[in-house]
């Protein structure tokens, strides 16, 4: 049985002619680029630590299959905003799982974009802990909710934003969580 033991979170932004490789531009630029992704669902792993990018980026190898929740978004409008985000919310019980959610945006800030997959992902968590809340509060009011419950330790986001190339190129974003064993 596979159950990730580390996760790191990365960001990258690619700018190309053609839309697949400012995906790839995107991947390298996060540097994920040598790696064959695996998309997987939302579910933070009991237990799991939160590394920083380059210690993760360490213990992987070129052409490794790599699990990661990851989010992407592109245009070749230009000047149009995009948003790639993933956001994370841990539990107080590191034996339970926590949430990882994907969110992509258009017109957003990275600011709203992140603080937007940030409250996906605790709102998934609340849901499971049996945290009561109304979802219709803002972010700030369920935040403290959440955090006063005593049963959300952390929540957080990774976000990369762009405006579309001028010259009307592709412009990709890309946000991911990246599982480790």
């Amino acid at each position: 049985m596979y159950v990730p033991r580390k996760i790191f979170l990365t960001r990258g932004v690619g700018i190309s002619k053609e839309q697949l490789t400012s995906f790839e531009m995107a991947l390298r630029n996060a540097g994920v680029g040598p790696f064959n992704l695996v998309s997987v669902s939302s579910i933070y792993p009991p237990g799991c630590e939160l590394i920083g990018r380059e210690e993760g980026l360490r213990q992987l190898r070129p052409g490794q299959i790599v699990h990661a929740v990851y989010s992407r978004n592109a245009t070749n409008e230009p000047g149009r905003l995009i948003t790639a985000s993933i956001g994370l919310a841990i539990p107080k019980d590191r034996n339970a799982y926590g949430y990882l959610s994907e969110h992509k945006g258009y017109g957003e800030t990275e600011e709203e974009a992140g603080e937007y997959a940030e409250d996906l992902a605790a709102e998934m968590l609340a849901t499971i802990l049996g945290v009561e809340f109304d979802s219709d509060l803002s972010w700030d009011e369920k935040r403290n909710i959440w955090h006063i419950s005593g049963k959300i330790v952390g929540t957080q986001n990774i976000t990369q934003y762009a405006k579309g190339d001028q010259r009307g190129f592709w412009t990709t974003v890309f946000a991911a969580a990246i599982l480790l064993p």
